[in-house]
Order: C-alpha cells, then structure tokens, then sequence
C-alpha cells in the first residue's frame, strides 16, 4: 500500500490550496478514504471522509463549509479543497487508509 500527499504550501489568511493523494496497493473505489491532520504540538484528527462512491462526505466542525474532499476512482486519487485558510489549520495533512498513512503534506497558513 502506498499513499502519496501532494499540494501544501505556505499561504496567507484566507487563500486556498488543493491536496492530493494518490493511492496504490488496494482496490482504492471499494473504501471510504479520510484526510487527517497533526497541527504543531497536538494528535492528529481527522478532516474529512468520502464514501467509496464519493456520495457521502463528513466533515470535522472546524472546517464544515471551508474545506472539500473529493475523490477520482479512475485516477485512483482523493482530494481536499481548502478555502478561507486559517492560521489554526496549519498542520501536515495526511490520507489514510485502513491503518497506512502516506508521508504528509505541510500547510502553513501565516497571519
């Protein structure tokens, strides 16, 4: 199994930036797939979740109506859509699966 994150960077209060995962090793369009976060200093928690389908989606409170997943089967790829960036989102965002964890992206998000 492998997942690879891709997309972070460093951006102002209020920007955007996409995330990506691509994922291998499993039958990726047969599972729900979560993006988490570990902010500096903290555990990690999850963001969002996605139906295999991509029908249903679930999100943490502190991003509900800024942040949105997405997923591509064919390209065997999931996606987070972050808008309205906060400093406090400023963690490595990671996509898991079943236990396995890719190596993380950092997203700064600087006042």
């Amino acid at each position: 199994v492998q997942l690879v994150e891709s997309g972070g960077g460093l951006v102002q209060r209020g920007g955007s930036l996409r995330l990506s995962c691509v994922a291998s090793g499993f039958s990726f369009s047969s599972y729900a797939l979560t993006w988490y976060r570990r902010p500096p200093g903290k555990e990690r928690e999850p963001v969002a979740t996605i139906s295999m389908t991509g029908g249903t989606t679930n999100y943490a409170d502190s991003v509900k109506g800024r942040f949105t997943i997405s997923r591509d089967n064919a390209r065997k790829t999931v996606y987070l859509q972050m808008n309205a960036l906060k400093p406090e989102d400023t963690a490595v965002y990671y996509c898991g699966w079943n236990g396995y964890w890719g190596q993380g992206t950092q997203v700064t998000v600087s006042s």
